[in-house]
């Protein structure tokens, strides 16, 4: 006998919750200049079923990319013509594809086709399943210097538009994104109006993105999580020897990147916390000197919201982190800015991470403002603004990272720091690097 609550119970219980829990969260937020709500373009209902929505492109192991797609037409093909010429694609790639059904909501065909191999720092002009318009892309560079775009927590507000413009005025080569994306939050077009918000920069940069909370979208009884999260962001896991979507780890230029789930599974018995050890474990540091790992949930946040949320995570993986030399740390959840100092344990310690939290992208929930006073010793600089990060790597030995406050759109650098990389100093020198090593050992 079935001794499930009845579907409909399920679901009023559930948005009642929503309802409370949304209310006691916003308290701790303190909402800026309201903006207008955004739409779909004018247009968006009178194309043709074919017709390629929400593209976005990222990277899909040594010289690919992959490219994504939606098309209401559930038979288009999932194919990307490309060339190095615009009106020419001698190159064509046949991918797969994918759909999923959310309670009412039942996505168009979601598209995901593989690109490659590909010449670095190339523009290459492509478009999707046989149709108009043509779109753009530039390839990463295979060598330093390389710059990543770096914002959390965006959603689609008006403030979300301004950081998204800002972003587009500045040269970079990847975006990054620790969780957060739309802000559907079970409202599933939403997803859609955010695939055509980030189209003009998504289809033209690889987008790199983990999850945050506001992706899991799990429903008691009736939807696991990460189920819209997965389908339409395709990242690539499988090519990084993860089992999981929500962890991977990739490379670009110099730099070894791991991208962690702060809502998957991290304790040491965890496939997470076993593929981290081996994914550390093979970090080259003559090929890739800087190391940086991405999560949604910072480790260390002098923001009074969000407070301890990221503890358990941080006991698990820190010492893996640290035995590897993790340079930077980039993570969102917390709708401010702040930078931390090298840090490990709570305390300054040369040889570990910079901690940067960017959480500041524009969502609906407003900004963070209230700090822990004192600060700790270990925070920098913190300040709560909407902005977003620009994160260039000079060469193998030093970065320069920048925050870039919104300021009332016109752009602003708030904060600046030059960084040297752990592999030019003596924290990775044989003698330490062998009882570091010792950590990540199986």
């Amino acid at each position: 006998m079935d001794q499930r609550p009845p579907a409909t119970l399920v679901l009023v219980l559930f948005f009642l919750y929503l309802l409370f829990s949304d209310s006691a969260a916003a308290d701790d937020y303190v909402r800026p200049k309201p903006r207008e709500i955004l739409q779909l373009p004018r247009d968006y209902h009178e194309r043709g079923s074919s017709h390629p929505q929400q593209v976005h492109i990222s990277l899909a192991g040594h010289n690919h990319m992959r490219v994504s797609w939606i098309t209401d037409d559930h038979s288009s093909p999932s194919v990307v013509e490309y060339g190095t010429t615009t009106g020419q694609y001698p190159w064509r790639a046949q991918g797969e594809s994918t759909s999923y059904s959310y309670l009412f909501y039942r996505s168009g065909k979601i598209h995901h086709t593989v690109i490659g191999p590909l010449d670095p720092d190339t523009v290459y002009f492509y478009r999707c399943g046989g149709e108009s318009p043509e779109f753009k892309l530039k390839t990463p560079p295979a060598q330093l210097p390389v710059t990543f775009a770096v914002v959390g927590d965006l959603g689609q507000t008006g403030w979300t538009k301004s950081t998204l413009d800002h972003i587009d005025q500045c040269k970079y080569d990847i975006h990054l994104l620790p969780g957060d994306l739309s802000y559907a939050d079970y409202i599933q077009s939403q997803w859609d109006t955010f695939g055509e918000l980030i189209q003009p920069l998504a289809s033209a940069r690889a987008w790199m993105v983990t999850e945050g909370n506001h992706e899991i979208e799990s429903i008691p009884f009736l939807k696991d999580g990460f189920q819209s999260y997965n389908a339409r962001w395709r990242m690539p896991y499988e090519e990084s020897g993860s089992s999981s979507n929500l962890y991977y780890s990739f490379e670009v230029a110099g730099v070894h990147v791991v991208m962690l789930g702060s809502f998957a599974d991290y304790d040491q018995y965890s496939d997470q916390y076993s593929w981290l050890k081996a994914d550390l474990s093979k970090v080259d540091r003559d090929r890739t000197p800087w190391l940086l790992a991405l999560f949604h949930v910072p480790w260390y946040n002098s923001n009074k919201a969000h407070q301890g949320e990221g503890d358990e995570m941080m006991a698990t993986m820190e010492p893996l982190l640290y035995a590897a030399g993790v340079d930077i740390v980039l993570a969102g959840h917390v709708h401010a800015y702040e930078r931390s100092t090298r840090v490990y344990n709570g305390k300054f310690d040369p040889c570990g991470a910079i901690h940067i939290t960017v959480g500041d992208g524009g969502n609906r929930e407003g900004l963070a403002s209230k700090y822990k006073d004192p600060p700790p010793k270990w925070s920098v600089f913190r300040e709560a603004s909407f902005g977003h990060g620009e994160l260039k790597m000079v060469n193998s030995s030093h970065a320069l990272w920048s925050w870039h406050r919104n300021d009332d759109d016109e752009p602003f650098r708030s904060d600046e720091v030059w960084i040297t990389s752990l592999a030019s100093t003596g924290c990775l020198s044989d003698e330490v690097h062998e009882r570091r090593m010792m950590l990540l050992a199986p």
